[in-house]
């Protein structure tokens, strides 16, 4: 039976506030709801869903889009997708479910819509400050209050990767965060830059109403069925623990036996192995390449007018390049420092805490294959049980805080992943949400 909402709150001085409606921020509402904390949450869209609601004007999904990892992995605990929802559900049927997920708990009334942050700052240099937040509201006026902490659940792909390129393209150049229906590739050449999830998606989309499409690729990728003896694949093995190095070369060898070699089909051969770069969950894309509907092509060495030039010697023209290049992670309303921002990413304690202060959080900077909306209510629970116990002086905060002011844990699992921006926050999801689950625990 689901649980209704709590009706307690516990009495602060002042609320936290939670920025971001989405998947990431709606576990964090409810979970400082059920922690009995007062916070107050902003989202500058008009409703709920964030990158799942498609009228969002940040949402970068697609009319096509579905999850790539299944609805039983995916979903909060406390709240199932119901039994018609489809294994892999459509943006439209996520949509639903977090407006359900959040009229069921009564988390809309906690939130200010259609309210823009523009920016966070400490107000003394404490462990615990008070933060201003400003912000812009529905009706264009800006509007300041003080707060005592702050959660951070904004996304982490909102904002585009478009990388540079040598030369000009006088057709069309996009970042497939401006793409929403295949009606954009209608009678054009197409060359896809870029062989993720959502390039392939999109790559598949786009033969049904272009001209001609092409992918362009610079590493290998390992392909992986949506669907195994007819279950969804990331149902299969999952209470079969394995070292990281067999786990690999089981895998390996199972995949090619459902989808082949990609290297057959013009891939590169991958210079990693299997897990150390996030899996392309897409074996329609290997289907169009053998059905010659779609070409690959090697990496982009230069533009020229209409034509773009390959890293091979080779050359084709097209009418339109849709780079599908990835996001990058953007919280431009808070100084970076305060973050413990180094390189390609915040260096946070569980990809959660800064070191230095205790009533500041980051909520979903994680990637990791399977780990699902229930990673971030985890994460949700730590970061609600560690303010609580801060807030209140409890000794059972000490540990944690010796914890994010020491040496990071190894999440990786034993896996040795690429040193790409995409990948600088993904984590094993097995050993990511022990060690979340254990620093819960020794706060509840």
């Amino acid at each position: 039976m689901q649980e209704r909402p709590d009706k307690m709150t516990t009495e602060t001085p002042r609320p936290i506030a939670l920025i971001g409606a989405g998947p990431s921020g709606l576990a964090a509402a409810r979970n400082l709801q059920k922690a009995g904390l007062a916070f107050q949450g902003f989202e500058a869209h008009t409703d709920v869903g964030g990158l799942w609601n498609i009228d969002n004007p940040r949402s970068t999904v697609y009319h096509s889009a579905h999850l790539i990892s299944s609805k039983r992995t995916t979903e909060f605990a406390e709240f199932p997708m119901g039994g018609t929802v489809a294994d892999y559900p459509s943006h439209r049927e996520l949509r639903d479910y977090f407006t359900a997920f959040a009229d069921h708990f009564d988390l809309r009334r906690h939130f200010r819509f259609g309210a823009r942050v523009q920016k966070v700052e400490p107000l003394d240099e404490s462990a615990a400050p008070p933060w201003r937040v400003t912000w812009t509201g529905a009706d264009g006026a800006t509007h300041s209050e003080v707060f005592g902490g702050v959660v951070i659940a904004n996304g982490t792909l909102a904002e585009p990767s478009l990388p540079e390129f040598d030369g000009r393209f006088d057709g069309e150049l996009l970042h497939t965060a401006a793409y929403k229906h295949p009606q954009l590739f209608t009678g054009k050449r197409v060359l896809v830059v870029g062989a993720g999830n959502s390039g392939c998606d999109i790559a598949v989309d786009a033969v049904h109403y272009a001209r001609s499409v092409d992918l362009s690729v610079r590493r290998g990728y390992y392909f992986v069925p949506k669907y195994v003896f007819g279950k969804p694949a990331d149902t299969l093995g999952g209470k079969l623990r394995l070292p990281a190095w067999l786990k690999q070369r089981i895998d390996a060898k199972v995949l090619q036996w459902f989808t082949g070699d990609p290297v057959r089909f013009g891939f590169p051969k991958p210079d990693y192995r299997m897990y150390e770069s996030h899996p392309v969950v897409n074996s329609l894309v290997l289907h169009h390449i053998g059905h010659g509907d779609i070409a690959v092509r090697p990496d982009i060495a230069r533009f020229e007018g209409r034509t773009v030039h390959f890293k091979d010697g080779s050359a084709r023209d097209y009418d339109l390049v849709l780079c599908a290049t990835g996001y990058k992670l953007h919280y431009p309303f808070i100084d970076a420092r305060l973050l413990d921002w180094e390189g390609m990413a915040p260096r946070l304690y569980l990809n959660i805490f800064p070191r230095r202060h205790d009533n500041l959080a980051v909520m979903g900077m994680i990637e990791a294959s399977g780990i699902g909306w229930q990673g971030r209510y985890e994460q949700g629970e730590l970061v609600a049980r560690f303010f609580k116990a801060a807030a209140e002086g409890s000794p059972r905060a000490d540990a944690l805080r010796q914890a994010k002011a020491g040496p990071p844990p190894d999440l990786s699992g034993g896996y040795r992943y690429l040193k790409l921006e995409r990948m600088a926050y993904y984590v094993h999801k097995d050993t990511y949400r022990e060690a979340v689950r254990q620093a819960a625990a020794g706060l509840a």
